[in-house]
């Protein structure tokens, strides 16, 4: 067929990032992601000006993916920082403002991208080789064996989303019950390799916070008048449990292309029943006490599986499928033929419940490593909000399993880490310039740009006019509230870093975040003592922060590199 339009050739942008407005672009994402970041960051809403959902968040998962992006340059930024929250959950605001950061201060200094891109990356093995070595000072260990460092990496993060709308009271509550929640699906006899079991998020809309709970094993919602039709099972063992996957309704499957050829005077449906009641004859023979379908089961199996004292229950949903599985030891059922002995499994007990208004089926196990987490919020969108922030945080305590570090939060890790580079670029040069590929100037420009970018990311914590400062010992950040008297004694002043580990009794001297000083080396070595001493910790995942730290570094080394934009207009 011919073309209805002359084809257009494609338009070629060379050295995109010279553009004013890919230049104003970047900027007003930056804005965006720098505003939303910290405990007072603002909140945004997003929606379609047809009118639909309205989406009111801080986190960086819903922003970004409710952001509309067109231009080549900003999709790559925002598909990088999306897909390190899809793998690592946490850290995806402080990836999106440092590669911003990153882009911005380098276009400053008119160096080629080639010196840029390497020292970057030299500088970013150095921060990763820090960050895990045994001498770093603001990384600490996380023992399993006590709750009180994993309850403050939860709480940091509840803290951190204010559209959460959580009271400190409530805040404590939902943090318990996350690491609760968490602590049920570790295997109580795992050796070696570990498979996690799952938590169940179950929503309770317009209830108080506080009323959130947590309930071992799967809860499934159905009416009041269903749950009222089901016969009580009482056994001193395990329930025998079939999981289907296919629907039991007696519906003819599409045959596509094919035909159906039935002898005269057959019944196609009448067939498909007596089939039906045969697999029902199948399950009581083989002393089945629950069957449940991911579908819908025909009206007459379910009447004769209750003549037989047993409980159907239908309408489970794919979302189940998996963690029922898992729980019951099932191999779930496709077919309306034969059922093999090994695809039954067992749960120890059925119940009833109700929660507000909402009325539940409670499977519960024999091993709790599957479990319900009721959660409570005021409306819809605090709930939505609080969800997110709870699924973040029992990922991040699956990452930290993985890796049982966490490093100190409320900015001071970055304030440190770029207290470090300065001190380490200043004073042994030689260390990163093995290769002779640049020159020490192009070292210190890029290294104060870096170290620049990373303070940028620390400053967008303050929301409110108020200042930043850093201490010459420990390199961590201070908070100081707007208004607050120039010429004034500064421990009068400042109570706690960032991160709450240190006060300001200790006799300490401090700069302000941006101010000209001379390079210091940080105290390194975080001692047990003084981790120990504190309970109330602001804490960032190892895993999470490294990943971040990684793909801005990167992200912006690629942004950076582009020579053309290639754009087929057709």
């Amino acid at each position: 067929m011919s073309r209805l339009d002359t084809k257009k050739p494609s338009l070629c942008k060379s050295e995109p990032l010279t553009s004013e407005r890919v230049r104003t672009t970047l900027s007003v994402l930056k804005r965006i992601v720098t505003s939303c970041y910290g405990p007072s960051g603002r909140l945004k809403q997003l929606h379609n000006g047809s009118g639909g959902y309205v989406c009111t968040t801080s986190q960086s998962s819903a922003l970004l993916s409710h952001l509309s992006v067109t231009h080549p340059i900003l999709k790559i930024l925002t598909t990088s920082v999306q897909n390190h929250v899809s793998s690592f959950s946490d850290c995806g605001l402080f990836t999106a403002i440092l590669c911003c950061n990153l882009i911005e201060n380098v276009q400053r200094l008119g160096l080629t991208p080639t010196t840029v891109i390497n020292l970057n990356k030299h500088l970013l093995s150095l921060c990763i080789s820090y960050l895990k070595s045994e001498t770093c000072g603001c990384r600490i260990p996380v023992d399993f064996s006590s709750t009180e460092i994993l309850l403050c990496l939860v709480r940091s993060i509840l803290t951190s989303k204010p559209a959460c709308t959580l009271t400190r009271a409530e805040t404590e509550h939902v943090s318990a019950l996350i690491l609760r929640a968490f602590l049920l699906t570790i295997p109580e006899n795992a050796e070696g390799h570990i498979i996690l079991g799952k938590s169940l998020i179950v929503p309770l809309k317009g209830q108080r916070v506080i009323d959130s709970t947590i309930l071992p094993g799967i809860l499934i919602e159905m009416s009041e008048v269903q749950l009222m039709r089901l016969l009580p099972i009482k056994k001193s063992t395990a329930l025998k449990v079939a999981l289907f996957c296919t629907t039991l309704s007696g519906d003819i499957s599409d045959t596509g292309e094919g035909t159906v050829v039935l002898s005269y005077g057959v019944s196609l449906e009448n067939a498909v029943l007596d089939q039906l009641l045969n697999l029902g004859r199948q399950l009581v023979s083989d002393h089945v006490d629950l069957v449940l379908c991911q579908k819908v089961i025909h009206p007459s199996l379910k009447q004769f599986l209750n003549m037989h004292r047993v409980i159907a229950i239908d309408r489970i949903g794919v979302t189940l499928m998996e963690p029922l599985t898992k729980m019951t030891g099932t191999q779930p059922i496709g077919s309306l033929g034969s059922i093999s002995p090994n695809s039954y499994g067992s749960v120890k007990e059925v119940c009833t419940a109700k929660f507000g208004s909402k009325h539940f089926v409670h499977l519960i196990p024999n091993e709790a490593t599957i479990c319900s987490l009721l959660l409570c919020n005021r409306n819809d969108t605090a709930w939505d909000e609080l969800k997110l922030t709870c699924q973040t945080a029992l990922h991040v305590l699956q990452l930290t399993l993985k890796e049982p570090w966490a490093l100190l939060g409320g900015g001071c890790t970055e304030t440190h880490l770029a207290a470090y580079i300065r001190h380490k670029t200043h004073n042994n040069p030689e260390s990163i310039l093995k290769d002779d590929e640049c020159t020490q100037t192009e070292l210190q420009l890029i290294a104060e740009a870096f170290c620049s970018a990373l303070e940028s990311v620390v400053g967008s914590l303050e929301h409110d006019g108020g200042e930043i400062l850093t201490d010459m010992k420990y390199g961590h950040l201070w908070s100081v509230q707007a208004d607050s008297p120039c010429l004034v004694n500064w421990p009068d002043l400042l109570s706690q870093c960032g991160c709450g580990l240190y006060n300001s009794q200790e006799e300490l001297s401090w700069s302000f975040l941006r101010s000209t000083r001379h390079p210091f080396v940080p105290q390194t070595c975080l001692s047990h003592e003084a981790v120990g001493s504190v309970s109330n910790l602001t804490l960032d995942c190892l895993t999470a922060k490294l990943s971040g730290l990684q793909v801005a570094v990167e992200t912006a080394n690629l942004i950076l590199d582009l020579s053309y934009v290639i754009e087929d207009k057709n």
